[in-house]
C-alpha cells in the first residue's frame, strides 16, 4: 500500500513498504529537464545532474562514491525532457545512510568551477558518443526538427556550443528556481519503517526553500510538424525512424496505444518484426515505440538495414500500417497481447527499485497513483474497434516524419516522397 505525506515546505514523500523485501529503493524527482531551458542554456539540467555528484562541504567526489560503496548501494541519476531524477537501492538497513549521502548531494554541492569546467569535457564527450549511435542519432534529429522552436524539441544534453558557455553563476540561479519544494517529489520503497523515514526526511530536505518564482519557460504547446531530415554516416547499415503525431501520457488513449504498439512492433511476435525481419529478412533490427510527454507525444517505428533494402522496408512498414487500419487487428492478436502487457506490468513491478520507479512517475506525471488493477482494467477495456479508430485518428501516411542516417549514396531520395 502507498501513503502520501507533504512535507513543511511542500515536498510530496510516497512511500510504499514492502515488508517481503531486504532492500529499499530511494529517489529524488525535480520536475525540470531540457524541455524547461532555453537557447542560452540548453543541457543545464543534464549538467547539473552530473555536478551533485562532484562533491559538497561534507564529501568530495571520491568520498561520495567511497560512502555508497561502503554500504553495497547502487547510486545513479537521470536527465529527460520533463524532469530530473537522483536515486539509490540497498539494503533496508542501510536506507538512513543512503538519504544522508542523497540529502548531501541535493542540499549541499558545491558546485565547485574546477570541477565543472573538468565535468563539461566528460559531457562533451557523451555528446559524441550519441553522434557516434545511429539508433540514438536517428531518433533525437527527429525530434528535434518536429519540435523546432519549442523546448521540447531540444537535446537532453544539449549542444557543444552551449554547454561550454554555461556557467557557474547560471547553474546556481537555475537550481534555485527549479529545485524548491513544490519542484520536488521525493519515492521510497521496500523494507523500512515509515514512521522512522518521515521525520528523517523532514529533517534532511525540510530547509529546502517551499516556492519558486514567476515562471521563466516557455509555456506554449509544442506543434508536431512533418519533416524529413537526413544524415550522411559512412557506415554499413542505414538507420530509418519513422515517426507520427501520438499522445501525451495523460492522455486516455495511452492504454489504446500501449496495446497497438504491442500488436505492431513492440514485441517479437508484432507484425513489423514478423513479416520485415522474420519473414522477409529485410532488418537485423525493427520496432516501433512511443515517446509521450505532457502535452504532446510521438509514435516511432525504427529500422537498420542496407542501404540497398531502404525503399523496401519503408513501403512494407507503411503497408502493414494501412492494411491494419483497414482490416484492424484480430481477436487472437488483441488477448495474446494483452495477457503479454499485464505480466510485464506485474512482474516488472515486483522489486524496491521498480515500485520507487512506478511511483515517482505517477505522481510528477499525474498527480496521483493509478493502483494496478485500475491499469489492467483499461487495458482490458481496448477493443479491436478502439484500435482501429485510434490508427485512422492518428496514422495518416502523409504526415509521416521521416529520419535517415547513413550511407545516402545508394538511396533515391526522391523517391521517398519529401
Amino acid at each position: 500500500m502507498t501513503n502520501i505525506n507533504v512535507l513543511s515546505n511542500k515536498i510530496i514523500v510516497i512511500t510504499e513498504v514492502l515488508p517481503y523485501l531486504s532492500s529499499a529503493s530511494f529517489g529524488i524527482w525535480v520536475k525540470v529537464g531540457s524541455a524547461d531551458e532555453n537557447d542560452s542554456n540548453n543541457g543545464i539540467a543534464h549538467i547539473i545532474e552530473h555536478m551533485l555528484f562532484k562533491g559538497t562541504a561534507k564529501r568530495n567526489a571520491k568520498q561520495i562514491a567511497d560512502a555508497m560503496a561502503k554500504i553495497g548501494g547502487n547510486m545513479n541519476a537521470f536527465t529527460s525532457k520533463e524532469c530530473t531524477s537522483y536515486y539509490a537501492t540497498t539494503l533496508s538497513e542501510h536506507l538512513p545512510i543512503t538519504i544522508d549521502i542523497l540529502s548531501d548531494m541535493f542540499l549541499n554541492s558545491l558546485i565547485d568551477e574546477k570541477a565543472l569546467k573538468k565535468e563539461k569535457g566528460v559531457i562533451l564527450e557523451e555528446i559524441d558518443m550519441y553522434d557516434d549511435s545511429p539508433e540514438d542519432l536517428v531518433h533525437e534529429m527527429l525530434q528535434q526538427r518536429v519540435w523546432k522552436g519549442h523546448p521540447l524539441g531540444y537535446l537532453i544534453s544539449g549542444t557543444k556550443k552551449i554547454v561550454r558557455k554555461v556557467s557557474r553563476e547560471q547553474i546556481l540561479d537555475f537550481m534555485n528556481f527549479y529545485y524548491v519544494g513544490e519542484n520536488i517529489i521525493i519515492s521510497v520503497a521496500g523494507n523500512f519503517m515509515e514512521d522512522e523515514i518521515i521525520p528523517l526526511l523532514e529533517s534532511s530536505f525540510g530547509t529546502i526553500k517551499q516556492e519558486r518564482g514567476s515562471d521563466i519557460h516557455s509555456t506554449s504547446i509544442p506543434e508536431y510538424n512533418r519533416v524529413f531530415c537526413k544524415r550522411n554516416k559512412d557506415i554499413e547499415q542505414l538507420h530509418c525512424n519513422i515517426a507520427f503525431n501520438s499522445v501525451s501520457y495523460l492522455s486516455e488513449d495511452r492504454y489504446i496505444l500501449s496495446v497497438f504498439n504491442n500488436i505492431f512492433g513492440g514485441s517479437i511476435n508484432s507484425r513489423l518484426f514478423q513479416k520485415i525481419r522474420e519473414n522477409s529478412g529485410l532488418t537485423y533490427s525493427i520496432y516501433s515505440y512511443g515517446s509521450s510527454y505532457r502535452e504532446t507525444g510521438l509514435f516511432h517505428i525504427y529500422a537498420a538495414m542496407n542501404p540497398s533494402q531502404t525503399l523496401t522496408v519503408m513501403k512494407k512498414i507503411f503497408q502493414i500500417i494501412e492494411d491494419m487500419k483497414k482490416k484492424g487487428v484480430t481477436d487472437e492478436e488483441l488477448i495474446m497481447t494483452k495477457e503479454q502487457i499485464k505480466t510485464e506490468l506485474i512482474l516488472g513491478n515486483e522489486s524496491a527499485k521498480s515500485r520507487m520507479n512506478s511511483n515517482g512517475k505517477a505522481i510528477i506525471n499525474r498527480n496521483r497513483i493509478i493502483p494496478m488493477a485500475e491499469i489492467i482494467d483499461e487495458i482490458d477495456k481496448v477493443s479491436v474497434t478502439k484500435i482501429k479508430d485510434f490508427m485512422n485518428q492518428y496514422f495518416d501516411i502523409k504526415t509521416a516524419s521521416i529520419s535517415l542516417v547513413g550511407n545516402l549514396k545508394e538511396i533515391d531520395l526522391k523517391a521517398i516522397g519529401f
